[in-house]
C-alpha cells in the first residue's frame, strides 16, 4: 500500500509515511534504529502536510515526533538501541535573525524517556568552526564579531548521537567473536597494532581492537570524516531550502557495528537518500528504510542499488558536502 517500494533479500525500502510502514512491521523486528529526524523549525524539506519540518511551531513537532518515537519502541526487540542523531537549534532557525539555541538533544531525551525508553549515552561529533562559518554565513562565528563585540559570538555547535535502549532484556547478544574488524574514521591505526586484525587468540591481547574502541567509547569524536556521504544532489528540488547534507556514513557505520550483528534488520524512519540503509547492506544486514519524498526516495533506490552491488569508491562520494 505505499506510494512506492523496492524489496530484495537486502533491502527493503519505502516511499511513504514512516509511521503508517511501521504500523505493517511486526512487534520486536527490529534490532537497531538509527536516524537524523527533521530538525524542529530549522529546514523545510517539502510541502507535504505529513512532513514532520512542516509542523507549526516547536512544541506541534514534538507531538508529531512522539507518535514515530512509540512507533520505533513497538518494532524494536527489547533490549536493542535506537540513535538518533541531532544538534541544538537556533532560536531563530535557518533565517539567522535568532540569538540563542534551544535544548533540541535534550527535548528528544525527555521525550524517549516519556515513551519507555533508557536514554544510555550521547556522543559528540566535532565540526570545523571556520567550514561552519564557510557554509552557514553565521554572523556569530565570524572573527569580525570577536573584534566588535565578543558578547555576541556563537560556537561551531557539535552534532550529537543520542542512544537509547528499549527495556526488557536483550534475546540475542550481539557479540564480536574477534573484536572490532574495521575503523570508520579518519586516523591511521598505528603500525603495531595491525598484525593483530581479526585476531583469533585471547580478545585480551587483540591490541588492534582495543584501539578501534578507544576511539568509538570516547564521548568525543572527533575522526568523523564530514566530507564521507552519499551522493545527494540529485535529489534536490526547485522547493528545497539549502539544507544540512546527509548524516557521514563513518557514524552509521559506527552505530551499525556496535549493536547489530550481521544479517539483522536495521531501521531508519527517515531515510532521506538512502545513508543508513547502505551501511547497513554494507555491513551485511538488512536495511529497512521509509522516506516521505519522493525525490529523496528515488536517489536512496540509487544508492542502494550500489550498496548491494559492492558500494561507492572514496572518488563517487560526495566530497563537499557543504557545497
Amino acid at each position: 500500500m505505499a506510494i512506492d517500494q523496492t524489496i530484495t533479500d537486502q533491502y527493503a525500502i519505502y516511499n511513504d509515511d514512516c509511521v503508517k510502514v511501521m504500523e505493517g512491521l511486526p512487534e520486536g523486528s527490529i534490532h537497531l534504529s538509527v536516524y537524523s529526524p527533521p530538525f524542529a523549525g530549522l529546514y523545510t524539506y517539502s510541502s507535504d502536510e505529513r512532513d514532520l519540518s512542516n509542523c507549526a511551531g516547536y512544541d506541534d513537532f514534538f507531538d508529531h515526533y512522539g507518535y514515530v518515537v512509540d512507533a520505533i519502541h513497538r518494532v524494536t526487540m527489547p533490549g536493542r538501541m535506537s540513535a538518533v542523531h541531532c544538534m541544538d537549534v537556533p532560536t531563530g532557525g535557518n533565517s539567522g535573525k535568532g540569538d540563542g539555541l534551544k535544548d533540541f538533544p535534550g527535548d528528544i531525551i525527555r521525550l524517549h524517556e516519556s515513551r519507555g525508553w533508557k536514554y544510555v549515552a550521547r556522543y559528540s561529533v566535532w565540526k570545523e568552526p571556520l567550514r561552519v562559518r564557510l557554509r552557514t554565513m553565521a554572523k556569530n562565528l565570524a572573527h569580525k564579531t570577536i573584534v566588535d563585540d565578543a558578547t555576541r559570538c556563537g560556537v561551531a555547535a557539535a552534532d550529537y548521537l543520542l542512544v537509547f535502549r528499549r527495556a526488557g532484556e536483550n534475546p540475542i547478544p550481539v557479540d564480536h567473536p574477534i573484536g572490532l574488524t574495521y575503523y570508520a574514521g579518519s586516523r591511521t591505526p598505528p603500525a603495531d597494532v595491525m598484525r593483530y586484525r581479526e585476531w583469533a587468540g585471547k580478545q585480551t591481547e587483540n591490541r588492534y581492537s582495543h584501539w578501534i574502541w578507544r576511539q568509538y567509547a570516547s564521548a568525543f569524536w572527533d575522526d568523523v570524516r564530514i566530507e564521507r556521504v552519499l551522493p545527494y544532489r540529485e535529489a534536490r528540488e526547485s522547493e528545497d531550502e539549502k539544507h544540512v547534507h546527509p548524516l557521514q556514513l563513518d557514524v552509521i557505520d559506527r552505530i551499525v557495528q556496535l549493536w547489530s550483528n550481521p544479517g539483522e534488520n536495521v531501521l531508519t524512519p527517515f531515510m532521506g537518500v538512502g545513508s543508513e540503509v547502505y551501511s547497513a547492506v554494507m555491513a551485511g544486514r538488512r536495511g529497512i528504510g521509509v522516506e516521505l519524498k519522493g525525490s529523496y526516495y528515488r536517489q536512496a533506490v540509487k544508492n542502494v542499488i550500489e550498496a548491494a552491488a559492492g558500494g561507492f569508491d572514496d572518488g563517487q562520494m560526495s566530497l563537499d558536502p557543504d557545497e
